[in-house]
């Protein structure tokens, strides 16, 4: 299903992208297959999500996790291996509340 579609169909109520890898990064992410690629991945997301812009993002995510419920998404199909669960570990390192 096309990402254009999801919005339309309820899939979510807010297309977030800031805390989504930049291109080339992601296209490092696809092209994992052994652990130490994935730690070179990791190492260069949790880079992008250091920039002030996006750390004032996370922040404010952290913040909002203790009053209201959200979800975070993403069209990868293994959590392990997606860029959510370093977000998930950046965000509890904010101080987030996760479910």
């Amino acid at each position: 299903m096309p990402k254009s579609e999801f919005a339309k169909q309820n899939w979510y109520d807010v297309w977030f992208p800031n805390f989504a890898p930049s291109l080339e990064t992601m296209k490092l992410g696809q092209a994992v297959k052994t652990p130490a690629q994935w730690a070179a991945f990791a190492r260069k997301y949790q880079a992008e999500m250091a920039a002030p812009a996006a750390r004032h993002d996370l922040e404010l995510l952290a913040a909002l996790s203790h009053t209201t419920h959200f979800s975070v998404g993403c069209y990868c199909e293994n959590e392990d291996r997606c860029h959510r669960s370093l977000l998930k570990k950046i965000l509890l390192e904010q101080g987030a509340m996760v479910g």
